[in-house]
């Protein structure tokens, strides 16, 4: 079960990076009047999101660099950031990184309860790991399709 798993996780992912790479680098950082954040925001909060949907509702250690969830946690806004933000560059590698680390841990973890419930911004309650695993995959695509629209507007 989980070869079908990992392999829609890396269809997403695919999609993703193919859009990364296609965005010019220098339209990352302008926000469109109706939007709260930019497309380099959005690749980072995919990446952040992921990372706490699989390995921290398990209580695992986040991997990625924690400027990463300085700049794309939810509720942040490139209006504040400090610094350089991660380049298109750090983004793909860690969308890729990222990746690999899922296939080597969800395939053992899929029918683990979590050990605390999960409740995201929606109020939906996750209870097992594979729910939060496959929700993952939906999060990255809301923000797929908002990267879209941002492009669309600044390009």
């Amino acid at each position: 079960m989980y070869e079908n798993i990992s392999n829609h996780m890396k269809r997403v992912r695919g999609i993703t990076l193919k859009s990364l790479e296609k965005i010019p680098e220098d339209l990352a950082d302008h926000i469109p009047n109706t939007y709260k954040n930019n497309i380099r925001w959005n690749f980072g909060h995919i990446i952040v999101v992921q990372e706490k949907l699989v390995f921290g509702v398990m209580n695992e250690k986040l991997q990625i660099p924690t400027t990463f969830i300085e700049y794309f946690k939810p509720g942040t806004s490139p209006n504040d950031w400090n610094g350089t933000p991660p380049s298109f560059n750090e983004l793909a590698k860690e969308l890729t990184l990222q990746i690999d680390r899922i296939d080597n841990y969800a395939p053992y973890h899929l029918d683990e309860a979590l050990p605390t419930p999960f409740i995201n911004s929606s109020k939906m309650q996750f209870d097992t790991f594979s729910e939060t695993l496959l929700f993952s995959f939906y999060h990255e695509a809301l923000h797929m399709e908002t990267i879209k629209r941002i492009y669309r507007l600044v390009k």
